[in-house]
């Protein structure tokens, strides 16, 4: 007696295939909206940064960090000692860290914080040198800002202040600049520094065209205001 061999029939295999096909769908789909959301949390805290600024400014006639009465106008624990205190710009690099400091020198960049804070204008905690002064982004990498300098090199990039955000994927890097600018992270108001650039600014050199291939590495994302 001859057995009988069963198997899928090509109506079953079909309907495999269109639920596999539904289900990678639905997985690209679901990572697509996580990487948007990331990327909106990042040019938030941009945008956070610059309204931070605009805000003090509107009530106080000064830049935070520049501002030479943080005393009498939010309680702060020292003016800045810099020699440019008043001079209209934020000095100091974007990433100067107060901890590495005197109290009496640290950098306008790095006082911003504490004055925008003892404002009621950002949230986090005020008092330098702490381990929770230095503001940073949903992935961890620091937030900061500064006037310095004005860029006048070949391209030109004139701003009154920069807020840069380090750590940021390459994949996020590009996203971001081609949501809020041109799409080349070269040119325009947002632009990509090398990841050896540091806080420096002052030369087009430090500014990285992010490709496909460096979508795994991290930059630090800079936005002129």
């Amino acid at each position: 007696m001859r057995s009988k061999q069963s198997g899928f029939t090509l109506v079953e295999i079909a309907i495999v295939l269109v639920i596999i096909g539904l289900l990678l769908g639905g997985v690209l789909k679901g990572q697509e909206l996580i990487n948007s959301a990331k990327v909106k949390n990042l040019i938030t805290d941009f945008r956070s940064v610059s309204t931070f600024v605009y805000a003090y400014q509107d009530r106080f006639r000064a830049l935070p960090g520049d501002d030479r009465d943080a005393v009498g106008h939010v309680g702060a624990t020292a003016n800045a000692a810099a020699a440019n205190l008043g001079n209209g710009r934020i000095n100091g690099n974007w990433n100067s860290a107060a901890a590495n400091n005197a109290v009496g020198n640290v950098d306008e960049s790095a006082r911003f914080w504490e004055q925008v804070r003892r404002a009621g204008l950002a949230s986090g905690d005020p008092v330098i040198g702490n381990a929770g002064y230095l503001y940073t982004n949903a992935d961890g990498g620091n937030v900061g800002i500064t006037g310095d300098p004005v860029f006048t090199g070949a391209g030109g990039w004139p701003a009154t202040f920069y807020v840069c955000s380090a750590g940021i994927q390459g994949r996020y890097a590009r996203q971001i600049d081609t949501t809020i600018d041109d799409g080349n992270t070269t040119t325009g108001t947002v632009r990509v520094l090398g990841t050896a650039a540091g806080g420096e600014l002052a030369t087009s050199a430090n500014f990285y065209a992010v490709t496909p291939a460096d979508d795994a590495t991290l930059f630090t994302v800079c936005v002129a205001y």
